[in-house]
């Protein structure tokens, strides 16, 4: 019987490509995003071309109880969840107060209270079924503070710390959930958190299918950390010996605009 992935953000980026490498392995898919056009174009061609079977939910998970409603809407429809990818994020990137606070609260409902939920929600309902991966998608941004992008940065540090308690937490059930990190990565991420600097950052990019398929394949082999691309492990190890207010001070100086 094929697996089926719920794979949140389906419609570009870390998302699309994720989708691809479980439908080249055919795995069924739920692609889930606030994009319902572009979700049924993904669809088809994916199950054209490998010959699975692509479900379409649009949803817009910053909003409160859209992460419930989806874990009642799948199971409603009878699909058994065996992988769940929590890809979709945003970020907005300006001066502390310059920032939309209304844009940040739903930043928090999408990285914590909608990776929590689904996590929670799927990793009872594979742990049932005897067993599951979890793929929540986070950032290096999780290891520092971020003075440009404060709550992107703090999302992503709980995003972290939450994903590999749950997976020891969940040791000897089947499920293991698994954190990926990556760097500054070219997606719309960026055109939406409106990063298009010239400064250090540009020096540490990794493509989104070198991600995706780091990410891939961590999370099947159960890892509960994955940092692609050697610069972005070195740079959040340096960041373990740096006093806090200098790992800050150094992050801000790298975020500003130049």
């Amino acid at each position: 019987m094929p697996k089926t992935a719920l794979i949140t953000g389906a419609s570009s980026g870390i998302g699309l490509k994720l989708a691809k490498l479980f439908a080249r392995d055919k795995v069924d898919l739920v692609l889930v995003a606030r994009n319902a056009e572009k979700l049924d174009e993904i669809a088809h061609d994916l199950s054209a071309q490998y010959g699975i079977t692509a479900t379409v939910i649009v949803s817009d998970l910053s909003q409160p109880d859209a992460a419930a409603e989806l874990f009642r809407e799948t199971q409603t429809r009878g699909l058994t969840i065996d992988y769940l990818v929590n890809n979709a994020g945003f970020g907005v990137l300006d001066k502390f107060l310059n920032t939309d606070l209304n844009r940040e609260l739903e930043m928090i409902q999408l990285h914590v209270a909608t990776t929590t939920t689904l996590t929670k929600l799927y990793a009872a309902e594979m742990a049932a079924q005897g067993g599951g991966r979890i793929l929540n998608v986070a950032s290096t941004a999780a290891f520092q503070p971020g003075p440009w992008m404060a709550v992107y940065y703090a999302t992503k540090a709980y995003m972290l710390s939450y994903s590999e308690a749950a997976n020891e937490a969940l040791r000897g059930s089947g499920v293991t959930v698994t954190c990926l990190c990556p760097g500054p990565t070219p997606t719309n991420f960026q055109v939406r958190a409106k990063n298009r600097k010239k400064g250090i950052l540009r020096h540490v990019k990794t493509s989104v299918e070198f991600v995706a398929r780091k990410g891939y394949t961590a999370m099947h082999r159960g890892k509960p950390l994955v940092i692609p691309g050697l610069l972005n492990r070195l740079g959040v190890f340096a960041v373990r010996f740096l006093p806090r207010r200098v790992a800050t001070f150094l992050s801000r100086k790298a975020a500003e605009k130049s």
